[in-house]
C-alpha cells in the first residue's frame, strides 16, 4: 500500500494489462500512479480507478474516463481523488530526467498558467520558463513486444510510448510481455530497453492488447 507506480501505455495501446490484472487482484491501496492517462472504465488505468486503489493520479489526459471527475468531487474523504494534470511533453520530460539522473529542466510550456502555480520562474535572456523536476517511482509497470530472459525488450510499433522511458525512472521494474525468449535471440540492434533496467519478467501479454 502507498507505492508510486508508473504505468506505460497511451490510451491502452501498449499498456500492460496483466500486470494491472494483477494489481486489482492484489487490492493494494493509496496508490501513485504515473501515467500518460486514466484509460477508460475497465481498460488500463480505469480497473485500478474502479478498483478504488489510486490515492494520486498524476498524467497528462484524463477525459475518457468520466471515473476521474467521480472520484475527484466526491465528498466521501476516503474514495477521493487527488489528479495532477501535466502537459503531455513534460510529463516524458520529466519521467527522462528522473532516469537520467537530472536535477530538473526548463520549459516554457505552462508560464502563465495554472500549470506555474507553486512552480520556480526563472528568467533568462528575457524568457520565462518553469524549472520542472524529475519523476520517479518504486514500480514501472511496462509492456513488451519481445523479451529475453535477461529482461532485453523490444516494442511492436508505437505500443513503445511511454515505455522505454519509464524503464529507467524506476527503483524495481515489471515487463508484461508477448513473448519470452533466449538470451541472444533478439538482434542488440534491436533491443530499445535494455535487461539492466528489468527486474521481472511477465510472460502472457495478448499482441491484440495495444
Amino acid at each position: 500500500d502507498g507505492a508510486s507506480i508508473m504505468i506505460g501505455g497511451f490510451m491502452s495501446c501498449g499498456t500492460p494489462e496483466i500486470l494491472i490484472d494483477a494489481l486489482v487482484r492484489r487490492n493494494v491501496k493509496n496508490l501513485t500512479i504515473i501515467c500518460n492517462d486514466a484509460g477508460v472504465p475497465g481498460r488500463g488505468v480505469g480497473k485500478l480507478l474502479s478498483n478504488g486503489q489510486i490515492k494520486t493520479l498524476i498524467a497528462s489526459h484524463v477525459g475518457l474516463n468520466p471515473e476521474v471527475a467521480q472520484r475527484m468531487n466526491t465528498d466521501n474523504e476516503e474514495e477521493k481523488l487527488e489528479c495532477i494534470l501535466v502537459p503531455q511533453g513534460t510529463l516524458a520530460e520529466r519521467i527522462r530526467a528522473g532516469g537520467a539522473g537530472l536535477g530538473g529542466f526548463l520549459t516554457p510550456t505552462g508560464v502563465g498558467t495554472i500549470v506555474a502555480e507553486g512552480k520556480q520562474v526563472l528568467n533568462i535572456n528575457g524568457k520565462d520558463y518553469l524549472l520542472e523536476l524529475p519523476l520517479r517511482a518504486d514500480f514501472a509497470l511496462i509492456r513488451g513486444s519481445v523479451t529475453d530472459k535477461f529482461g532485453n525488450t523490444i516494442y511492436n510499433g508505437t505500443t513503445r510510448t511511454f515505455n522505454p522511458m519509464m524503464a529507467t525512472a524506476a527503483d524495481h521494474v515489471i515487463v508484461g510481455t508477448c513473448e519470452i525468449v533466449e538470451i541472444g535471440e533478439i538482434d542488440p540492434n534491436h533491443v530499445v530497453t535494455s535487461g539492466i533496467f528489468v527486474d521481472t519478467i511477465v510472460g502472457g501479454e495478448k499482441p491484440w492488447e495495444i
